[in-house]
């Protein structure tokens, strides 16, 4: 519904939610953050890259918008039972993008599109400084209650809502 309403500003957004993807993808085989695209500082950093890249293409309340308009379609495609970036979404993944793509969009204040690469190291310092957030698991990819129990995968399986639990982004397995 969002790219109806706003069909120039969504070949803008396009081009940045590509441009997103290939930039965590590339950060993703470096050591800069924990190479986790599901939950981990990829996934955070995707967000708030996104955000930022966004405010300063299209505005912040475009973003803001097209940002929650991600999210909502996050539960539908978990009523489809369908993966998004491996996983079948859920409430805390939905919490987590939530809360990056605001800091995503407060680092993205500055106007100045020629410093995209600033602002790749700008988001990878709010990263280690713990200012966004990431999901909780184990050094195996587990995923952890906020008291460090391990949750099966098969209790995951169907749920919108459940024990995962949310830290900051400098959490320390």
């Amino acid at each position: 519904m969002w790219v109806l309403f706003h069909p120039f500003k969504a070949k803008k957004a396009e081009i940045i939610s590509k441009e997103a993807y290939r930039v965590a993808d590339s950060i993703k085989n470096s050591p800069l953050l924990d190479g986790d695209a599901s939950g981990g500082q990829i996934d955070a950093f995707r967000h708030a890259f996104w955000m930022a890249r966004l405010r300063q293409t299209i505005g912040e309340k475009a973003a803001r918008s097209l940002g929650k308009a991600h999210e909502k379609e996050n539960y539908r495609t978990y009523r489809k039972n369908k993966l998004e970036d491996g996983t079948i979404p859920d409430k805390i993944a939905t919490t987590m993008d939530l809360f990056n793509n605001e800091v995503g969009i407060y680092l993205g204040k500055n106007k100045n599109k020629a410093a995209k690469t600033g602002l790749i190291y700008k988001v990878i310092n709010a990263i280690h400084s713990g200012k966004l957030k990431v999901i909780k698991k184990d050094n195996n990819g587990n995923f952890l209650t906020c008291n460090n129990i391990i949750i099966s995968k098969e209790s995951l399986k169907g749920k919108w809502k459940n024990n995962k639990c949310l830290v900051n982004s400098n959490y320390k397995k």
